[in-house]
């Protein structure tokens, strides 16, 4: 038996207690959860992006205030989008790297 076989058979876990057919609801997978956050962050940099042409424009209720922290925001969403990427290259070097 193949690898890709043994491990075909294999099921995500379901929450505590339930069953293979029940109607309970799932947790959320890996890819699901990572594209929600790259899209808050997508967000996050629109939002900035808005903001800094509203004031460069001198649009009616833009302020400089709230440009900075938009892009603050945006700013720290990147940078944990980074940290994250990083540890899981990280993660994956390490499990490249074990002996088999």
């Amino acid at each position: 038996m193949s690898p890709v076989t043994a491990i075909a058979h294999v099921r995500a876990p379901t929450a505590p207690g339930a069953t293979a057919g029940s109607s309970q609801a799932r947790a959320p997978d890996f890819l699901s959860t990572l594209d929600h956050a790259l899209s808050r962050v997508s967000d996050a940099q629109r939002q900035a992006g808005e903001a800094t042409r509203a004031v460069a424009s001198g649009a009616p209720g833009a302020s400089l205030e709230k440009a900075l922290v938009a892009s603050d925001r945006a700013k720290v969403a990147w940078n944990a989008t980074v940290a994250v990427r990083n540890e899981l290259v990280n993660a994956y070097d390490t499990v490249k790297n074990m002996p088999v």
